[in-house]
């Protein structure tokens, strides 16, 4: 529970290795702390708050249109003067396969009867790729918000120097080095290095090949053979946790799934109540919700539809419209088995704070983190 007076500070700013406080600078912000961009959670009003406590905020924009991302951006700008990023996905637009998609609305059919309704006859995407949508281009070239970052790939080189010709900072997840390299030769500013711990879809290229490296491994690994900077995510909890990024190499840490609960996330009430449930805390990578491998909370999809006779997936993010269909249906009955409950692996730890008092909190836990380290070194 939140024991934290509303006028909570930290004890003390901690002091930074250079190419962290040269990182920050790049960014406009005072801790290398970033609030991971999660699409249907993240709002203006969480984003603003971690931006405002000296952080990195971020909205989830994947699908967003233009004109909803750019209303978004305006509402985050009502609330805070200070940068905040602006994630899209990346994905190559699907090739569909009629064929593939029927068996799997097939294989899903069952499920839609024992609620008593239908499966769906077609099937459309859910999440936009940036890769093939100019309308939202041309929006963050006119909005010119401080931070975008990538999901799942890069846009093409001209998008990339357009954005950057207007001021705009550009991260982009990366799971394995090859990754990390195509990252780096496009020329995109800094790379969030995505453990296998990470809630949230997996930001490989390939959604058939993943590594599935853990975080610290990974920091290690991109450290060594990038010149970049490095935003460690995926698992990260506390200011321990933050601190033992740094200490490896990484110039910050993303955190996500320490945010959901916060009471400015749009977490709904089943949401928040399972991630602080041991009975739902452990977490599973499954790309049968949407496509694409992602790591959530325990649920249906997990035990129920992930058995060996599974047949072939379908184009992310077609088979996503028919995921969040069949939770709408399940819910309306107060089943939430089927629900879409992203967190990462360390779940356990998160704690009931408001993103304010979260941000504090962790700033103080980095400063007695970096000073013990000190003390035993």
């Amino acid at each position: 529970m939140n024991n934290q007076p509303d006028s909570f500070h930290p004890r003390a700013t901690p002091s930074y290795p250079i190419k962290t406080q040269q990182f920050l600078q790049q960014l406009g912000i005072q801790h290398p702390i970033l609030l991971a961009p999660m699409a249907g959670t993240s709002t203006p009003e969480l984003a603003a708050a971690v931006s405002n406590a000296g952080g990195l905020g971020s909205l989830g924009l994947a699908n967003a249109s233009a004109e909803a991302a750019r209303l978004a951006i305006q509402q985050t700008r009502a609330l805070t003067s200070k940068p905040f990023n602006c994630n899209f996905f990346c994905h190559q637009p699907p090739q569909r396969d009629p064929a593939t998609e029927q068996a799997w609305i097939n294989y899903m059919a069952p499920f839609f009867q024992a609620l008593g309704g239908e499966a769906p006859g077609t099937l459309k995407p859910v999440n936009s790729s940036l890769i093939d949508n100019q309308p939202v281009i041309d929006m963050l070239l006119q909005e010119k918000p401080a931070v975008v970052s990538f999901h799942f790939g890069i846009p093409a080189l001209d998008v990339i120097k357009q954005l950057q010709h207007a001021g705009i900072v550009l991260l982009a997840s990366a799971t394995s080095l090859a990754e990390a390299r195509i990252i780096e030769a496009a020329g995109i500013d800094g790379i969030v290095a995505q453990g296998v711990e990470a809630g949230g879809h997996r930001g490989i290229f390939n959604r058939d090949i993943d590594p599935a490296i853990g975080t610290y491994d990974l920091v290690r690994l991109l450290v060594t053979h990038t010149h970049l900077p490095i935003i460690a995510a995926g698992g990260l909890m506390d200011g321990d946790d933050i601190q033992q990024v740094l200490a490896l190499g990484a110039c910050a840490a993303q955190l996500g799934t320490a945010f959901v609960i916060c009471k400015e996330s749009a977490a709904d009430p089943v949401y928040r109540q399972r991630l602080q449930d041991p009975a739902y805390q452990t977490t599973y990578i499954t790309a049968s919700i949407s496509g694409r491998p992602a790591r959530g909370l325990m649920s249906a999809w997990h035990s129920q539809v992930d058995q060996p006779e599974r047949p072939a997936l379908s184009s992310y993010s077609y088979i996503y419209d028919l995921a969040k269909q069949l939770h709408a249906l399940a819910s309306k009955q107060g089943n939430y088995d089927f629900a879409a409950y992203w967190a990462g692996s360390n779940v356990a730890r998160i704690r009931n704070l408001n993103a304010t008092e979260l941000m504090h909190t962790l700033i103080d836990e980095l400063h007695q983190a970096k000073t013990k380290q000190s003390a035993n070194s």
